[in-house]
């Protein structure tokens, strides 16, 4: 019964876990690169141990290489100078350096490999997890644009299916404005209607009469006739008579 309710809890972490996952592919995507990078860090660290070990094998057999010259010299000169013993010693010590120099080369070219095939192995995995995690992000944003296509599409569609709600709406409106416009013609008509206009005549008489009286008073003291004949008027306003007036030369006593 544990066991199962062990897997019954499993099964529903790994269907949230899921649900994230596909709810944020870039996280995911980031994550991956991140592990990637990781990996790579840990992989130069052992491949630098292992160049480490190459190096080593390599001054090991340049040692060995100059020991051999060395005793091959020291041989040489011993059994000239006749000193069997010492020279049959040297030669001891001379298989012994060139057993070990036999196989260190051996391992050298052997780690040599090693190293060059697995640096070669770094590189190509590193170019194939690469290659995946571009492709997945061209894939997301393949989706993403498909998906922006698909929302658009469907706003499209749905303008295209508002367009005649959306006319009869405008129609509507014109009515209502055109109906305003009418009532205020009407109104405007029926309050022009009721002006008294006895008011306007008799301020019209009113005003005619008192431009008859200023032009009466003008003629007559101008002496104008206003019968139609002029005394002593023409056609020169400018030659029209003045009253006259006394005239008085000094002080009158």
């Amino acid at each position: 019964m544990f066991s199962r309710l062990m897997n019954l809890i499993r099964g529903f972490f790994s269907l949230f876990i899921s649900g994230l996952e596909a709810n944020n592919p870039k996280a995911l995507i980031e994550a991956e690169k991140e592990n990637l990078r990781s990996q790579i860090s840990r992989f130069n660290e052992n491949l630098a141990n292992h160049a480490a070990f190459v190096e080593r094998l390599n001054r090991q057999v340049k040692n060995l290489q100059q020991k051999e010259k060395e005793l091959t010299a020291k041989i040489t000169a011993n059994l000239k100078a006749g000193n069997k013993a010492v020279a049959g010693q040297l030669a001891l010590q001379l298989q012994t350096v060139k057993q070990q120099l036999t196989e260190n080369n051996e391992q050298l070219v052997m780690s040599d490999k090693t190293f060059k095939d697995l640096e070669k192995a770094r590189d190509i995995s590193v170019k194939e997890a690469q290659s995946k995690i571009e492709k997945l992000q061209n894939m997301l944003s393949e989706a993403e644009m498909m998906e922006a296509q698909a929302e658009l599409q469907t706003m499209a569609k749905g303008m295209i299916s508002g367009i005649g709600s959306s006319g009869d709406n405008i129609s509507r409106v014109t009515e209502a404005i055109q109906g305003r416009r009418d009532l205020a013609a009407g109104k405007a008509r029926v309050a022009s209607g009721g002006i008294d206009t006895s008011t306007i005549q008799l301020k019209e008489s009113e005003q005619a009469a008192l431009a008859d009286q200023a032009l009466a008073e003008f003629s007559s003291m101008y002496g104008i006739d206003m019968g139609g004949e002029q005394q002593t008027a023409s056609a020169d306003p400018t030659n029209v008579p003045m009253p006259a007036t006394e005239k008085t030369m000094g002080p009158q006593s």
